[in-house]
């Protein structure tokens, strides 16, 4: 079903084990099998799933106070079994400080909600890994 809910993004291969990924609106990412400064398909997973997080953190949050600092940090255990490769125990963490203040009090009340809300509903990424990978958050 195509429409505003379809999204789709083009890989080209660029040389032996790298690739230039294009999206629907021009935008290009390039990655590469491992080796060299491009981004593995996996990193690109830890990648999306840490953006996804950070974009519904910062926009609950954004509302009461910008932060002071924001980084949030992807991790997980590639795994190589019976059962093929995969990815187990991905956790992300949320590392946010607000200004001292009415609207730092405030961001910092929102943002454990904040939080839970993009894992359990808000962030399409790693709510669609949730369905075959659990996905741990955890705030700093």
């Amino acid at each position: 079903m195509a429409g505003e809910s379809t999204r789709s993004i083009e890989i080209t291969r660029s040389s032996l084990g790298r690739y230039v990924a294009t999206n629907a609106r021009g935008g290009r990412i390039e990655l590469a099998s491992g080796d060299g400064e491009a981004f593995s398909p996996v990193e690109l997973l830890l990648v999306a799933i840490a953006g996804c997080t950070a974009a519904d953190v910062d926009y609950i949050t954004v509302k009461r106070s910008e932060p002071a600092s924001f980084k949030v940090r992807m991790r997980g255990d590639k795994v190589r079994d019976t059962n093929g490769n995969r990815m187990e125990n991905l956790t992300v963490t949320i590392d946010v400080t607000f200004p001292e203040g009415e609207a730092g009090d405030a961001a910092r009340e929102v943002l454990p909600s904040a939080v839970q809300r993009s894992h359990d509903r808000l962030c399409t990424v790693s709510r669609t890994v949730e369905l075959a990978t659990p996905v741990s958050v955890e705030t700093a």
